[in-house]
C-alpha cells in the first residue's frame, strides 16, 4: 500500500500508486470514494483523477500526468493555483497559528476590501462555506421580514441546506436528484421555485403569493446550470418586484463574486441586493463563506440582534490571508486580462465546433463558460436539461485523454484563470478540435 504522507512531496512516481488503486481504496472508506458527489465521475464514468499537486493552470495527479485545469477549485483559483503571493500570505499567517477561536485583525482587513468593492454591503459575517452563508442569510431575510416564504430558481444551486435542495442545479441535476431523500417535505413546504430568466413566472407567482415572500435568492448569472446569463432587464426586474412586496433580493454571488468583475455581477448590472452571499474567491482556495448587506439587516445578527448564528473557525486567519492576497491582484488590468484570454477561448472553440458543424451551443460570460451539445440558445434550466449529457460524457473523457481536465458534468461551468497562458489556450482548442472531429464521425 502506498504512502500517501509522500505524495506531497511529488513522489507518487517512486510510489507507483494510480488513481485507480486510490478509488478503490477510497469507496471503502468514504460514500462514493469521494468528498463531493460530482468529483466522482459518476455521470461521466471512469475513475476521477487523485491530484498530487497544482500550479498555475495545471494539475499533476499522483501518476505524474499533468492536465490543464478547467475546474480551479469550482472558481475559487481565479489567480491560479500556488500562486507565489497567495503561499506567501498563507505562510505568514500560518507561523502566527492557524485558529484562535478568537477575534483577529485578519477578518477586519478581508472585510474591509469586500466592502470596498461591493457597496452594497455595509456589514458582512464571515462563515465556512457558501452552504452555510446562504442558509444564515435566508434565515436573517425571514426574521427581518417576519415571513416565511422564499423562492428560488430551477437549477440555480445555493448549496445542501435542507430549503434549497428542491430543483438544485450541479451536482444534484448532474446526479439526476430532484431533490434529497433525508429532507421534510415541512422544510421545502416554504420554498417556491421559478423558472430562471421567466419574469411572467415569477410575476404570477408573486400575484398569488407576493405579501408572504421574506427573499428571492439567485445566482445573478447562472452557472451551476452551466453558465446561463440573465436577460436583459431580469435582475433589474427582480429588484423592482421585491420593492413592490417588500421582501428582500439576495444575490448568491458565491461564483460571480468578483470573478466576472471587481465588484461582481451587481456592479456589471447595477443592481443592488439587500443582501449578499459570498464564497471561493474571498478564500483564496480556502474553506471560506460570508454574508452581508444593509446596515440595518446585518444588525439583527447576533450579538448586535437576535438572529443567532455562530463558527468555530469562521474568520479564520489562514483563509483571511489568502482571500485577501488573492483580491489584491484583481485589479482592472487583472479582469482585462481575464476577458481577453476568455474571449480568445471562446473564439477558438466556436470556431473548432464550426468546422465540424457540430450541433452545440456554447455561453461564455466573463471568465466562466459551458459548452451544451443542444440545438438552440440555454437561458433555463430546461435547455441545460435537454442537452445530450451523454455526448458530453463522451467530449469530456476525449479532453481528458489529451490533458484536459474539465468539469466532470455537463451541468458545470469551466474556469479560467489568470494563469491560463497563450499556450494553455491554444492546447485547449486544439484538443478540443480533435475531439469534436472524433464525434461527428
Amino acid at each position: 500500500m502506498a504512502d500517501l504522507k509522500q505524495l506531497a512531496n511529488g513522489n507518487s512516481a517512486r510510489l507507483g500508486v494510480t488513481s485507480s488503486e486510490l478509488f478503490d481504496r477510497a469507496r471503502r472508506l468514504m460514500p462514493g470514494g469521494v468528498s463531493s458527489p460530482v468529483r466522482s465521475f459518476g455521470v461521466v464514468g471512469g475513475v476521477p483523477r487523485f491530484i498530487a499537486s497544482a500550479r498555475g493552470c495545471r494539475l499533476t495527479d499522483v501518476e505524474g500526468n499533468e492536465y490543464l485545469d478547467y475546474i480551479g477549485s469550482w472558481g475559487a483559483m481565479i489567480v491560479g493555483h500556488a500562486h507565489p503571493a497567495v503561499v506567501e500570505a498563507v505562510r505568514n499567517a500560518l507561523d502566527r497559528g492557524t485558529s484562535f477561536g478568537t477575534a483577529s485583525p485578519y477578518e477586519i482587513e478581508l472585510a474591509e476590501e469586500i466592502i470596498q468593492r461591493m457597496p452594497s454591503i455595509q456589514k458582512l459575517r464571515f462563515v465556512n462555506s457558501g452552504t452555510e452563508a446562504a442558509m444564515s442569510g435566508v434565515r436573517l431575510a425571514r426574521a427581518a421580514t417576519g415571513r416565511n416564504l422564499i423562492v428560488k430558481f430551477a437549477g440555480c444551486y445555493h448549496g445542501h441546506h435542507d430549503s434549497f435542495l428542491v430543483q438544485a442545479g450541479s451536482g444534484v441535476a448532474t446526479l439526476g436528484l430532484p431533490n434529497s431523500p433525508g429532507v421534510p417535505m415541512g422544510v421545502t413546504a416554504d420554498t417556491r421555485i421559478a423558472p430562471y430568466n421567466d419574469p411572467a413566472a415569477l410575476e404570477s407567482l408573486f400575484e398569488r403569493e407576493g405579501e408572504l415572500m421574506a427573499a428571492i435568492i439567485v445566482e445573478p448569472v447562472a452557472a451551476n446550470m452551466g453558465v446561463a446569463p440573465p436577460h436583459p432587464g431580469f435582475l433589474k426586474g427582480l429588484r423592482r418586484l421585491c420593492d413592490r412586496y417588500g421582501c428582500l433580493l439576495i444575490f448568491d454571488e458565491v461564483i460571480t463574486g468578483f470573478r466576472v468583475a471587481y465588484g461582481g455581477a451587481q456592479q456589471l448590472y447595477d443592481v443592488s441586493p439587500d443582501l449578499t452571499i459570498l464564497g471561493k474567491i474571498i478564500g483564496g482556495g480556502l474553506p471560506v463563506g460570508a454574508y452581508g448587506g444593509r446596515a440595518d439587516l446585518m444588525s439583527l445578527v447576533a450579538p448586535e440582534g437576535p438572529v443567532y448564528q455562530a463558527g468555530t473557525l469562521s474568520g479564520n486567519p489562514l483563509a483571511m490571508a489568502a482571500g485577501l492576497a488573492t483580491l489584491k491582484l484583481l485589479d482592472g488590468a487583472a479582469y482585462e486580462r481575464l476577458e481577453m484570454i476568455s474571449i480568445k477561448l471562446e473564439q477558438g472553440l466556436r470556431s473548432a465546433a464550426d468546422r465540424v458543424n457540430l450541433e452545440s451551443t456554447l455561453n461564455r460570460f466573463s471568465s466562466m463558460l459551458t459548452i451544451f451539445f443542444h440545438r438552440g440558445p440555454v437561458g433555463n434550466f430546461s435547455d441545460a436539461a435537454a442537452a445530450d449529457h451523454t455526448k458530453f460524457a463522451k467530449f469530456f473523457h476525449l479532453m481528458l485523454d489529451q490533458g484536459i481536465h474539465l468539469p466532470p458534468s455537463g451541468y458545470e461551468a469551466w474556469f479560467v484563470s489568470l494563469a491560463h497562458d497563450p499556450e494553455a489556450i491554444t492546447a485547449t482548442v486544439m484538443a478540443a478540435g480533435k475531439a469534436f472531429e472524433r464525434m461527428t464521425v
